[in-house]
């Protein structure tokens, strides 16, 4: 006889037929749980017989089986347990399976399954299936803000991934498909440069680069089209590259048109520094800090790409924590309330594990040292470009190795950078698969995971670079004339530091701007990068380093 309806909801799980793979279903009970239903776990190779007769003990609101064999017998299994269940006359209720893809793909042939999960869909689609949440109906629970979306992640980070296809029409494309696979949280349009330099200047763009480095978008309707594209799945945020000049204008732009999550902005870059502006650097760090006041002035996000700029161009460890600070000190001056401070791992690529965590653990202790209640910092990390292998195998298990490192951070946003972009820039379907082997990792960190940050060699490193970036502030600062409130974020004093050399990269040698000196040299030393005696090749101290500079500018203290 049938027992009484119970208070909660009862979920009944089996591994059916002579199926013994139950992890996942243990997933769904940890789930069906926390969701508030009584659990019921028949175990694994559950015959149908038995499992009909526990529906008949139970009462069950939710029948969940699992069968990870072959499609071919699971089409038996299956269809003996429909019939046995139908001339019962218990199918009232609703029935969930899980297995593989093409297991699952059979099921749904099956009537009696209401749904089927193939391990894609991630735990957030098993709890509102449980929670008798139709998926159309989830879209008001996806925050549409990136203060508000970190919270609702945590203690998972948010992920992100930039995208943008030369072909404008498959881009649009793609944002669907990336927004519908609900694999992240952010779609980063990557625009070309043409559009990043002249959108508001076309006919000085040259038409035969279209498309180079990412998205051709030339109007605001364009821009719109893609942020509605993304509106399905779980609604990502979107943000976009910004512009290498015209930075408010085109912070306007992309906030009426993408609701920009938050805005990107460098401090001395898309400059003569790098050849993507002819501005000054001077001109440029005016510039950067009245983008950052528009941005703070109306709550949205900044992020400073910054320090790994000098890291991509080989300057020494001391000069990317530095660049960091001042990033983040800069941003504070501009009313900037949430902060997104970037740390780019693996760059350059000769850099070991555990002197990129302690690189990376040095700048975190000095921007949050600027944290309080009108400044929050995110920690944003990535996997750098430059160290991605180009055979696609090795890529993806670097993917995962740096995502692991990473984790260490505790990051607040997972910048995935998809295991093929050192071949080509990455499809959908591989930005999704990216994403996925992120995700995994994430889960696995968390989980309970040794304490990297904990390693001696990191700790010492850490604050070695801490002394030695003091150093460099404080010669920073000496430069600044009398009457300037704060050296650190007067630009003035900020071109000054660079224009002498304090502030140096390895490649700007060759470059014709008269800011860029290209005279420090550096080497990667037991996995850090240093700067080295040009004639002697000996390591220098910062201190040594500082001295020389200002000796050679006649700036000696």
């Amino acid at each position: 006889m049938t027992q009484e309806r119970r208070s909660p909801r009862t979920l009944l799980a089996a591994a059916i037929g002579d199926c013994v793979h139950v992890a996942g279903l243990h997933a769904v009970l940890r789930i069906a749980r926390a969701a508030g239903y009584r659990t019921v776990m028949l175990g694994p190779a559950v015959a149908p017989e038995r499992v009909v007769d526990a529906i008949r003990e139970h009462d069950p609101d939710v029948v969940a089986l699992s069968y990870r064999l072959s499609p071919q017998a699971a089409a038996n299994v299956l269809r003996a347990f429909e019939r046995r269940v139908r001339e019962a006359g218990l199918a009232r209720r609703r029935f969930v399976f899980g297995g593989t893809p093409p297991v699952c793909r059979l099921a749904e042939r099956i009537r009696l399954f209401e749904r089927t999960f193939d391990g894609s869909e991630g735990p957030e689609a098993v709890e509102a299936y449980l929670r008798g949440v139709p998926l159309e109906d989830r879209t008001p629970s996806w925050p549409q803000s990136l203060p508000e979306r970190v919270a609702a992640r945590h203690p998972e980070p948010i992920i992100r991934h930039h995208y943008g296809q030369p072909s404008y029409e498959e881009t649009l494309a793609g944002v669907r498909v990336l927004a519908e696979s609900e694999s992240l949280d952010v779609i980063s349009l990557g625009v070309d440069q043409n559009t990043q330099e002249h959108f508001f200047h076309p006919d000085q763009a040259d038409p035969q680069q279209d498309g180079a480095g990412g998205v051709p978008v030339r109007t605001p309707e364009q821009f719109r089209a893609l942020y509605e594209a993304s509106r399905t799945g779980n609604y990502p945020l979107m943000r976009s590259y910004s512009g290498t000049r015209d930075l408010i204008r085109m912070a306007e732009v992309l906030h009426e048109t993408i609701h920009l999550a938050w805005g990107a902005i460098p401090l001395t870059w898309y400059s003569v520094l790098d050849g993507r502006s002819d501005r000054s650097l001077h001109e440029t760090l005016v510039e950067a800090q009245e983008a950052m006041r528009w941005h703070a002035a109306r709550g949205i996000p900044v992020e400073m790409n910054e320090s790994h700029h000098w890291s991509l161009r080989d300057a020494h460890d001391t000069v990317a924590v530095v660049m960091a600070y001042l990033a983040a000190r800069n941003a504070r001056a501009a009313g900037v309330r949430h902060y997104v401070a970037q740390y780019m791992f693996n760059t350059p690529p000769e850099t070991s594990f555990a002197m990129d965590l302690a690189k990376m653990l040095a700048k975190v202790e000095l921007i949050e040292s600027l944290q309080g209640p009108g400044f929050q910092v995110f920690r944003e990390t990535r996997v750098g470009l430059r160290s991605h292998p180009h055979d696609l195998n090795e890529a993806k298990g670097h993917l995962a190795a740096s995502a692991f490192l990473q984790m260490a951070l505790r990051p607040h946003i997972l910048h995935v950078v998809a295991f093929s972009e050192a071949d080509h820039a990455a499809t959908a379907p591989e930005i999704v698969e990216s994403c996925r082997i992120a995700r995994g990792v994430v889960r696995d960190a968390l989980g309970g995971s040794p304490d990297l940050t904990a390693d001696p060699r990191v700790r010492a490193r850490k604050e070695e670079l801490l002394s030695e970036a003091q150093v460099l502030l404080d010669a920073i600062a000496s430069l600044a004339p009398a009457g300037v409130a704060d050296p650190l974020t007067d630009p003035g004093t900020l071109t000054r530091a660079v224009s002498i050399g304090l502030v140096d990269a390895p490649h700007f040698l060759g470059n014709p701007a008269p800011e860029a000196r290209g005279e420090v040299v550096t080497q990667p030393v037991d996995g850090k990068v240093v700067p080295v005696d040009p004639e002697t090749g000996q390591v220098l101290s910062e201190r040594e380093r500082v001295e020389k500079v200002l000796r050679r500018a006649a700036l000696v203290r």
